[in-house]
């Protein structure tokens, strides 16, 4: 059975290798999986990745956002594919044939998640990026627009924030992988920060996500083992 802890993936929202492995080395114990996203895959590359899988337990979710035509996409997943990340993240911005080309070079070595809209964005966002009033008024629209696109692509799952949650598994089934950012702990003021759409780790659990990014939580607080322990113990909470 999936602990509390194999919920949380701890992004590794750091500018250096050893940053990156110093905080590896404290919370391999304490969450399921470490995010690598674009600032330190840059810096490190792949040997990161590798390194993070032979550390410890966790697994690598591997947040590259690709958005590019489907050749340059497959190529580049292809890469990807052989690298062992548990997840790897491609924007549903585009065609599905964009999606479908990142599926088809995962070779099911990787789960592909579609990214729908980041959680980040408010409705102001959409309406000023020149989408129609349908969608600025009611993100979830276009997020569950996109979730069936990536669906219908053949994607493992989505990311979305924990407010779409609950209808993107009511409409495309428990096994479509939800993956949530944006959460804050109700012991952390559930303070917004960048982010628009938020939503408490118990909030997003409950709803269906099947895994949350929460970083500055954990990483600014004093111990920061502590606070992943308190979050799995919130997500205990609802189990």
């Amino acid at each position: 059975m999936k602990s509390a802890k194999d919920y949380i993936i701890f992004p590794l929202d750091v500018a250096s290798e050893d940053s990156a492995k110093d905080w590896v080395k404290r919370l391999s114990h304490h969450v399921g999986m470490f995010k690598v996203g674009l600032e330190l895959f840059v810096r490190t590359g792949p040997a990161l990745v590798r390194w993070i899988l032979d550390a410890g337990e966790a697994g690598v979710f591997l947040d590259l956002k690709f958005h590019d035509i489907p050749a340059t996409v497959s190529k580049a997943m292809s890469g990807i594919a052989d690298l062992g990340a548990t997840f790897a993240t491609v924007h549903c911005g585009e065609t599905s044939a964009m999606l479908k080309a990142a599926v088809e070079a995962g070779r099911k070595k990787v789960g592909i998640l579609g990214v729908t809209v980041l959680t980040s964005v408010s409705g102001a966002d959409i309406r000023e990026a020149g989408f129609c009033s349908d969608y600025s008024a009611d993100i979830s629209k276009l997020v569950m627009k996109r979730a069936c696109m990536a669906h219908a692509a053949g994607c493992a799952g989505v990311v979305c924030s924990g407010q779409e949650v609950a209808v993107i598994k009511k409409t495309l089934g428990k096994d479509f992988i939800t993956v949530t950012p944006g959460i804050r702990p109700a012991w952390d003021g559930v303070s917004a920060d960048d982010q628009q759409r938020i939503t408490t780790p118990a909030q997003a659990v409950q709803n269906g996500a099947d895994y949350i990014v929460i970083g500055r939580p954990i990483r600014n607080a004093v111990k920061p083992s502590e606070a992943a322990l308190r979050i799995a113990d919130e997500i205990n909470g609802v189990l």
